[in-house]
């Protein structure tokens, strides 16, 4: 048994969800996959996959084995790059999943400098507020607004706070009155966005005293984009993040409402994969996006 060899595989195969998927990424035959993990698997004397004809699944032993298995191979890895990361230039494509309204105020307007300063870099940037699965769908680097992290190889770094107001347009607070506190909300219609952790009930403070909402509407998206479109129309009003709509408040084109009251604040980080020796694109990226993330959004330029 190629012992390194059967270890890629079986942390492909816990990774990707199957034997078909681990072959695709090591460019083996699903058989050789198999077989590998097989041979693993009487080497130890010990199942690591429970295994049916629709699905698999990690026994204990298996879970158990699988951290450290993905330890030594990120340690024979590093060793490889500990050398020359500090030496090369940022090469190869680089791959980012973002927010699309946090990447279009923070980000896109500078990257193409960022590009031309790094002429060995390919960037392809995934604008979807959706939460990616990083290592599955194979990004480099996630932005995400939570610091919770469903998998402890990843290493989250913040980089800003982004409190919440309520607003909407002017003639929608002509037509229904502005609330004067947080339980008046009940009696608006909210629009949602639905990928929030906080989709149907919204908290705030004030002097100490902290009121959670349930709030409903007609109109619940998946975009910030759309969110803040439908107050702009003067549909509703929505719990949104203040960088999104400060040019708006500014212009007068939306009204904040219950601005004695503090809304959530929602932390912003970068999500990567855990490494003691971040290869250099990764490395140059990140300090990209920390200075891009201390300045005030481009668009309100």
């Amino acid at each position: 048994m190629d012992q390194l060899t059967a270890f890629k595989a079986f942390r492909q195969a816990v990774e990707r969800g199957s034997f078909a998927e681990a072959a695709r990424a090591l460019g083996l035959s699903p058989a050789a996959v198999s077989k590998n993990i097989g041979e693993l698997e009487a080497h130890l004397s010990v199942r690591l996959f429970n295994r049916t004809t629709r699905r698999m699944s990690l026994t204990e032993a298996g879970s158990l084995y699988y951290e450290r298995v993905r330890q030594i191979l990120d340690d024979i890895d590093d060793a490889g790059a500990s050398i020359g990361a500090l030496m090369l230039a940022p090469t190869g494509l680089l791959r980012v999943s973002a927010p699309m309204t946090m990447a279009l105020r923070h980000l896109t307007p500078a990257l193409p400098a960022f590009l031309e300063a790094n002429p060995g870099l390919s960037l392809d940037l995934n604008m979807d507020d959706r939460r990616i699965d990083i290592v599955r769908e194979g990004y480099d680097v996630a932005i995400r607004g939570s610091d919770i992290l469903e998998d402890s190889s990843l290493v989250a770094r913040k980089l800003m706070a982004v409190p919440h107001i309520v607003c909407a347009a002017p003639s929608y607070f002509a037509r229904t009155g502005l609330p004067s506190a947080p339980d008046d909300l009940r009696q608006h219609n909210c629009v949602q966005f639905s990928l929030s952790g906080h989709v149907n009930h919204w908290t705030f403070a004030k002097n100490g005293e902290t009121v959670g909402v349930p709030i409903k509407g007609r109109y619940k998206v998946t975009s910030s984009v759309a969110v803040r479109e439908a107050l702009l129309a003067g549909f509703g009003l929505s719990l949104i993040p203040l960088t999104y709509v400060e040019e708006d408040l500014r212009a007068g084109r939306l009204q904040q409402a219950l601005v004695d009251w503090t809304g959530v604040e929602t932390a912003i980080f970068a999500i990567y994969p855990s490494k003691r020796h971040l290869v250099p694109k990764v490395r140059v990226f990140l300090d990209f996006i920390v200075e891009q993330f201390s300045r005030p959004a481009l668009l309100d330029n």
